[in-house]
């Protein structure tokens, strides 16, 4: 994130220190930049050693919402680090060598940012019970890679297109065309009954809460659709089209307009068509039966994959359209279930209905 030319690592904290900054730092807050510089000094330090005027931009005083420029430098005094951020420090080390490197099929690189095809059951970060997720295996892969971070999310056992920026500029051009809509989030799922085609727009507020009732999962993050006027709804769009049908499934192609937690799994469910294999609002016997070992056709994952997402490049603005193809064990079970109106790996399927 910068480079120390004077002094020594300021992380170590035994002396002043002065430190370039880099393009992936620049725009930043002048005490967002020291806190990520300074990992395990305590917020209140870092405040009052800029208050105080021994934070220094091309040696000129700052104050905390000030910007850093690229080849800005800073100088950075010396602060002692507690004995336990020291410790906690020592845990991210020790914690982060547990982490196993894994290399991810790449949909497109340059420069500013990647593209992955994320496997199911695979979480994108460590968290909520998960040690590690695509992105600390990935910086294990890349140690070479100075800046990885997720543009945005998918989950666990959602398969499919996952952004990764290369650059801090990148990242927040991306996560500003995800704030603004601009992008094209396309998923492919395959859900119980069959779908009504009149049913092309469900824009159903979604509401965010925890499970307390004394179950196993107590804690866990769920979501439910609440009405219009509820003053917790976060309000959400999906669209769906149908690709194909049986009297039994329906394989849909499902946009997303809105990126809430949960979306495409929660308004399809309430809409009285669960997800296949979803875990968390499916029909549990349902995915029972097709988990089995003797299941025809068999599935045991839920059949959700992001598809295709349409964007613009984060530096040329060139129109950029990314697809992942279906994981195998999907495209099995589709071809099985649709298997008059879908051909090849990727359903590329005309509605069996008007």
């Amino acid at each position: 994130m910068a480079n120390i030319i004077e002094g020594n690592d300021p992380a170590a904290q035994p002396a002043a220190g002065i430190v370039c900054v880099d393009e992936d730092s620049s725009g930043q807050r002048v005490d967002n930049f020291l806190m990520r510089l300074l990992k395990g000094v305590p917020k209140t330090h870092i405040y009052r050693v800029i208050r105080s005027g021994e934070v220094r931009v091309n040696k000129g005083r700052v104050t905390a919402d000030s910007r850093v420029q690229t080849g800005d430098l800073v100088r950075v005094p010396p602060m002692r680090v507690s004995q336990r951020a020291q410790n906690k420090q020592q845990d991210r080390v020790e914690h982060a060598a547990r982490v196993p490197a894994r290399a991810f099929t790449v949909l497109l690189e340059d420069d500013h940012l990647l593209a992955l095809d994320k496997p199911a059951g695979v979480a994108v970060h460590g968290g909520s019970g998960v040690s590690f997720g695509v992105i600390e295996q990935l910086r294990m892969a890349r140690p070479q890679a100075h800046f990885l971070e997720l543009v945005h999310r998918l989950d666990r056992e959602t398969s499919g297109i996952l952004l990764v920026a290369k650059k801090r500029s990148a990242l927040k051009h991306l996560q500003e065309q995800f704030r603004q809509r601009q992008t094209g989030k396309t998923y492919l799922a395959v859900v119980r009954g069959t779908w009504p085609a009149k049913l092309k727009v469900l824009d159903k507020p979604l509401h965010k809460y925890l499970v307390d009732n004394g179950q196993a999962q107590a804690g866990e993050r769920r979501v439910e659709v609440v009405s219009k006027d509820d003053p917790d709804g976060m309000p959400a769009l999906t669209l769906v089209k149908v690709r194909a049908t049986t009297p039994d499934y329906s394989l849909l192609e499902v946009t997303i307009k809105t990126g809430r937690t949960h979306q495409i799994r929660v308004h399809l469910a309430s809409a009285g068509y669960p997800i296949l294999g979803d875990d968390k609002y499916g029909d549990f016997e349902l995915n029972k039966t097709l988990a089995r070992a003797s299941a025809q056709p068999g599935l045991q994952r839920m059949f959700l994959h992001a598809w295709r997402l349409q964007l613009h490049h984060p530096v040329s603005g060139e129109g950029l359209e990314l697809m992942a193809d279906l994981a195998p064990e999907l495209a099995r079970f589709a071809q099985a279930v649709f298997s008059d109106a879908c051909t090849g790996p990727l359903p590329t399927c005309k509605s069996t209905q008007p």
